[in-house]
């Protein structure tokens, strides 16, 4: 299922060839953080986030790149400023790995985007980075927080449901009533179709569950499938 965001319109402008290096405020020290900067007048920007630290996951993973190419690129049709930043204690960032203090560095994400552009959001993240995604917005569907009630549509690429003989469970998603994607590969070890699934269809509507055809959790030869699919969501939530 899906519902429209508003507002009801994308940039006709190109988006300017311009990535620039920031650093966030971060609750474990500075975050290292890139900008690709939009079009200027785009109705979103966005946010998205790496897969795990400690299996090699950073700004620059191929998944991560290629989501921000569809919401960046202007020949995808959006033109958005996309942030990535490496969480705590990953290539220039401070701090240690935790494991789920990790959701504090998405809200200082969050937080400085929103203060740079001043515009609603849209949040994604890929594997570890799309559990961190969902557990940061916890509380913001109820009006708790004035920067996460800012993310108006939720991307989960390969939200993990499963690893190391642990099952992961997100029930904060029940209350989620912004537009929701669940995007993966139907073979995902960390995410077993059924499972996922299962997650989707308890969640709050809006939400679509798409599954990619012989996909594995690292989208290996899917890149453009993947980025395909998240295009057509992502125009059907902007029209």
């Amino acid at each position: 299922m899906s519902a429209t965001i508003a507002p009801v319109r994308t940039s006709t402008i190109p988006a300017p060839a311009l990535l620039r290096s920031v650093e966030l405020a971060g609750p474990a020290g500075r975050l290292e953080a890139m900008v690709n900067e939009g079009a200027p007048d785009a109705p979103f920007a966005a946010v998205v986030c790496h897969p795990h630290p400690q299996g090699g996951g950073n700004l620059h993973n191929k998944v991560v790149y290629s989501a921000m190419k569809v919401l960046n690129d202007p020949e995808w049709g959006l033109a958005l400023p996309v942030l990535r930043f490496n969480f705590r204690g990953t290539g220039l960032s401070q701090g240690t790995y935790d494991g789920l203090a990790e959701t504090g560095d998405v809200l200082a994400a969050l937080d400085w985007i929103v203060n740079e552009y001043n515009r609603p959001l849209v949040l994604a993240g890929f594997s570890f980075g799309a559990a961190m995604a969902v557990n940061a917005l916890a509380g913001a569907c109820c009006g708790q927080d004035p920067i996460r009630s800012q993310v108006r549509a939720l991307i989960a690429l390969a939200l993990p449901t499963q690893a190391d003989g642990c099952n992961f469970h997100y029930p904060f998603l029940r209350h989620c009533t912004i537009p929701k994607l669940f995007l993966s590969g139907d073979q995902d070890q960390y995410a077993p179709a059924a499972q996922l699934a299962q997650v989707a269809a308890s969640s709050a509507d809006p939400k679509r569950l798409l599954l990619l055809g012989g996909g594995d959790h690292f989208f290996t030869g899917q890149l453009e499938p993947m980025q395909q699919a998240l295009s057509g969501w992502l125009k059907e939530q902007l029209q």
